[in-house]
């Protein structure tokens, strides 16, 4: 095996002579109570195309449709990618440090020192930082961001086998970062209303307060376990649901990621009446977080503090749900790795239910809200801010994107197109889609259109070498022998000091 691919710290360089700071901007005692709260609000694998408001009539999302009625959503938010199955993991640890998949440290499962998160700027700020909710990184990582918490959930999932969701295994904050059987406790109530139970506290508590306040709230919902749904929020029934139009019963080829747990779930080939129970379970997870994130807004209302707060809502990932076979997020099809993005500002009221169709990254909010904030960015971020395009709906964000998952499956996006390429037990599997006309994904135009595919794959060898990627499209293995990444090997890869 290769070793592993070390790196000391280095500035991303990023200029402020590109960002709206000045030194006037800097922190100062007389100038925190003018700087905006900020409330972000994180979901679970929630499907962009699973919102009432994104065009979903089968699901009812109230407090989800007000929120992208009220701020600038960007319809064209991807996550970059995983490098292992467990794909929140990457997608927060680049959510917090503005940092793409390939400059983040083993996938996520540690933000060094180095990576510095944006709450944590924050607090440098003198923002007061408080979190609730699901932390997939290490310790050490919460405590430097966030500087309370309650009702936080050091984990990927509430184990089916723990009562799921319904007994979620969570911890008071530690100042000392031990986390141990002092801290921790069974929530009595489902996960969520924990969540956003901390949440309203915290919010009650800042109620004419003058020092502003970053609130992170990452909720554990719509993900599995779904067999037990609290008795608010809608239930569903499943033959009232249309089956999605990309769904097959089973996938057309092996992607590498046939057996991964995701898909386990509901063995191949499924019926259109298994999904529909599979939609019926979802939708209802989605609803009960749609009423607990209502729950916190009306806090934020009601305790006067709306009128001077960000709220940034997002989700970590998608999911398939049965669409293209598939059940899982092991993809990089559009619904598992397309997420949606609203984001409300004070500044832009004129703004209101914008729909922006800028590609970006859900990794590029942070230096926006940093930018927002009038927060100096930290070296370590290497996003690319949102700002522009909130001051200018006309700017130009980012022209093409890059993904990935594991070593077995990459993909070029741009304005028009996605290219899709496999590399599974030796057999190279190619795709292409006009996303304009085609955005379900239904039809690869790799025969018809074999010369821009060509043009794309070209395009993402160069990014792949750009963003240090370890495979390499040229060699016919792509990397070492070519065998599927394991999750050791993926541990000792992107190691910074």
């Amino acid at each position: 095996m290769k070793p592993a691919i070390q790196y000391s710290f280095i500035s991303c360089c990023l200029s402020l002579a590109f960002s709206p700071l000045t030194a006037e901007c800097q922190s100062t005692a007389k100038e925190i109570p003018q700087q905006p709260n900020v409330l972000f609000i994180l979901t679970d694998d929630l499907q962009a195309s699973s919102i009432h408001a994104l065009g979903n009539e089968d699901v009812y999302t109230p407090a989800i449709d007000s929120l992208i009625a009220e701020g600038v959503t960007f319809t064209n938010t991807y996550t970059n990618g995983a490098l292992c199955g467990a794909l929140s993991m990457p997608s927060r640890a680049m959510l917090m440090t503005g940092r793409g998949l390939y400059n983040i440290q083993s996938d996520g499962m540690k933000i060094p020192k180095a990576h510095t998160t944006f709450p944590q700027q924050f607090r440098r700020h003198g923002y007061r930082t408080f979190a609730t909710g699901k932390w997939h990184s290490d310790k050490a990582a919460f405590n430097r961001s966030f500087q309370e918490g309650d009702n936080i959930y050091f984990g990927g999932m509430h184990p089916y086998e723990q009562n799921g969701h319904c007994s979620p295994h969570l911890n008071h904050y530690d100042s000392t970062g031990v986390y141990g059987p002092k801290t921790k406790f069974t929530g009595e109530e489902f996960s969520s209303k924990m969540y956003a139970d901390a949440a309203i506290r915290f919010l009650q508590k800042q109620k004419g307060d003058k020092q502003p306040f970053l609130a992170y709230v990452a909720f554990t919902s719509p993900h599995d376990p779904r067999n037990q749904l609290p008795n608010y929020g809608r239930k569903y029934s499943p033959d009232t649901l249309d089956v999605p139009r990309n769904f097959l019963p089973k996938h057309p080829f092996n992607n590498g990621e046939m057996r991964v747990r995701d898909e386990l779930l509901l063995p191949a080939p499924r019926t259109e009446q298994q999904v529909q129970k599979e939609l019926s379970d979802y939708y209802g997870m989605i609803s009960e977080v749609d009423v607990q994130i209502g729950r916190i807004m009306e806090v934020l209302r009601a305790t006067g503090q709306a009128e001077n707060t960000i709220v940034v809502f997002a989700s970590d990932n998608g999911l398939a749900v049965g669409r293209h076979g598939l059940l899982g997020k092991q993809n990089l099809y559009d619904h598992s790795v397309k997420v949606p993005l609203t984001i409300i500002a004070p500044s832009y009221k004129n703004r209101k239910g914008e729909k922006n169709q800028s590609l970006c990254y859900l990794h590029d909010i942070a230096p926006t809200l940093c930018e927002l904030a009038n927060i100096p960015l930290p070296e370590s971020m290497n996003a690319q801010s949102l700002y522009p395009v909130l001051e200018d709906s006309g700017t130009t964000h980012r022209k093409e994107l890059f993904l990935a998952y594991s070593n077995i499956q990459r993909a070029f996006v741009n304005d028009s197109y996605k290219y899709i390429i496999y590399h599974v037990n030796g057999k190279i599997t190619e795709q292409l889609f006009d996303l304009q006309k085609d955005p379900l994904e239904m039809h690869n135009l790799l025969t018809e259109k074999r010369e821009e595919a060509n043009k794309l794959k070209k395009q993402l060898a160069f990014r792949m070498e750009e963003e240090g990627d370890f495979c390499n499209l040229n060699d016919p293995n792509w990397w070492q022998d070519g065998h599927k990444l394991t999750f050791k090997e993926m541990q000792q890869l992107y190691i910074y000091e």
